[in-house]
């Protein structure tokens, strides 16, 4: 039966009149003061009744008291079903819970922390263990053993030290020995999620008047990863130390502007063979002086 058929019924009425008997119980099961108004009460099968309470609870906002009463057949006594607390329409819930792997954010980590890695990740895939023994016509296989057990008679077991020359040993020597690379879907990723942040398509690229392909501090990077990104070694660009697509680019690229050199004045000329002339006193035109002339002639007067 569903649950809209059995919520169609006609509730029993001495169900529903156990308002006090369910609020008692709901008090009981919180404490005095929590347990608000009576606002329903609906019926849950035959005899069966649910009172709902509004709850008082600033931390249970939207939430009721939802206490179920119940009689036997042919008896007058109520008696108690259950008491809970259950969320209404508008109820403040705690967001659905998440597993941390997916919860996990970049830049989330800090000291101490640790971060396992799932056996079937798809950012991973199986490397060279050094299981694969050579042929056995192998020059690795007779004369360098043989070398070996010369040369290192007296070293610890050969299952822990690999045997010098053999190809677990050069692997081991160049970094290659691991259990687990990065598959073609991590790189793929891993390239994606750095051409996000330092790419062609970043306003700042958009705007650099070179690309990092062409730029002196661009730090070149091995592997495959390497054809397309680098390490940037400009202190003062945005992305220094960081790993750039080789079509990012900045205003800090080491051929986009050269400073001038500064200019250098003119040397001095000296001209000792000519003249200039001053004029000690102004010009009788100038208007400053009177127009009488300070030298009158010898009129005979002693």
């Amino acid at each position: 039966m569903s649950a809209a058929t059995t919520r169609s019924r006609t509730p029993d009425r001495l169900c529903v009149e156990a308002v006090d008997l369910a609020r008692a119980a709901a008090e009981e099961a919180a404490y005095p003061g929590v347990v608000g108004e009576h606002t329903a009460a609906i019926a849950e099968g035959d005899r069966v009744v649910t009172h709902f309470f509004e709850c008082k609870d600033p931390g249970y906002r939207g939430w009721r008291w939802a206490v179920t009463v119940t009689r036997a057949s042919r008896a007058k006594n109520v008696t108690l079903d259950e008491t809970v607390l259950l969320p209404g329409d508008d109820a403040l819930l705690a967001p659905e819970w998440v597993p941390w792997s997916e919860r996990l954010r970049p830049g989330d980590m800090g000291p101490g922390d640790l971060l396992p890695t799932d056996a079937e990740d798809l950012r991973l895939e199986a490397g060279w263990s050094g299981e694969d023994a050579p042929p056995p016509n192998s020059v690795v296989s007779t004369e360098m053993a043989e070398l070996v057990e010369a040369e290192d008679a007296d070293v610890t077991d050969r299952a822990v030290v690999p045997v010098r020359g053999s190809i677990t040993s050069v692997a081991e020597e160049l970094g290659m020995r691991r259990a687990r690379v990065l598959s073609r879907y991590g790189l793929h990723s891993a390239a994606d999620r750095w051409d996000e942040s330092f790419g062609a398509k970043t306003p700042m690229a958009q705007a650099a008047p070179a690309s990092c392909v062409s730029c002196g501090f661009l730090v070149a990077i091995g592997g495959s990863l390497g054809q397309a990104f680098g390490v940037c070694a400009n202190e003062f660009g945005p992305a220094d130390g960081r790993l750039v697509s080789l079509s990012y680019g900045c205003g800090g690229h080491s051929e986009a502007a050269v400073m001038p050199k500064p200019p250098r004045p003119a040397p001095p000329v000296l001209d000792s063979m000519a003249s200039d002339e001053f004029h000690l006193r102004p010009s009788s035109d100038s208007g400053s002086v009177l127009t009488t002339d300070p030298l009158a002639p010898d009129l005979g007067h002693s």
